[in-house]
């Protein structure tokens, strides 16, 4: 066994332990912490495989964007840690199911191959290849529609993640912006009419106060 082989086992270990503790974990903090985990490890193997691209896109776009943005999403809510709340143990047997469905068809995809898009392994490549450009140049020609197909799926779970996080809630303080545009002088200011000076009061007699 090469180091390669080798560095692929570990990060591989790594990667399905930390994936299970973003299931398991009751903490959402630490589910966070380890989904990014669990990310490094995806972009190590992506670096494995020669794909530098990819290996450090997720790094910068997922690990440096997008997770440090649902850590503090998930640091700032009001996230209770109601064992009745997260209900795994309910939902268990359903995700095992699924799970061993999922892994059993990547077995049989893994067993069986990609002979019609493996490239054979005599093609010399030439010494300006860039792999970048060539994953650009499939991405917007042969897989054009399935590319906006995802966007249009991301733009659906933005729309649905965004009206989830505005509903009207009774601790919610948030200001409707109409009602501000809306809004009048007359109701917010009121002038009184006032006399501009008021007169002194009266002093007291002298003689009242000796007698007192």
């Amino acid at each position: 066994m090469d180091y390669q082989t080798g560095f692929f086992y570990l990060f591989a270990t790594v990667l399905l332990f930390a994936a299970y503790r973003v299931v398991t974990a009751q903490n959402p903090v630490h589910a966070v912490l380890y989904l990014m985990l669990s990310f490094s490890q995806a972009s190590a193997l992506w670096l494995l495989l020669k794909a530098e691209f990819l290996g450090w896109t997720l790094v910068l776009v997922y690990l440096g964007a997008v997770m440090v943005l649902f850590l503090f999403v998930v640091m700032m809510l009001d996230v209770r840690l109601d064992d009745d709340r997260w209900g795994f143990w309910q939902n268990f047997p359903l995700a095992a199911v699924l799970g061993a469905l999922v892994a059993a068809e990547l077995i049989a995809v893994l067993w069986v191959g990609f002979p019609a898009i493996s490239a054979p392994a005599s093609v010399a490549l030439p010494a300006d290849y860039s792999n970048t450009k060539e994953l650009g140049r499939l991405l917007y020609s042969q897989y054009l529609y399935p590319v906006e197909v995802a966007a249009v799926i991301l733009l659906v779970a933005m729309v649905a993640a965004i009206a989830l996080t505005l509903r009207k809630r009774k601790d919610s303080k948030a200001i409707d912006p109409g009602e501000q545009v809306r809004v009048r002088a007359a109701d917010r200011l009121v002038v009184l009419s006032m006399a501009a000076t008021q007169k002194a009061a009266p002093a007291a007699p002298a003689d009242e106060e000796k007698s007192a």
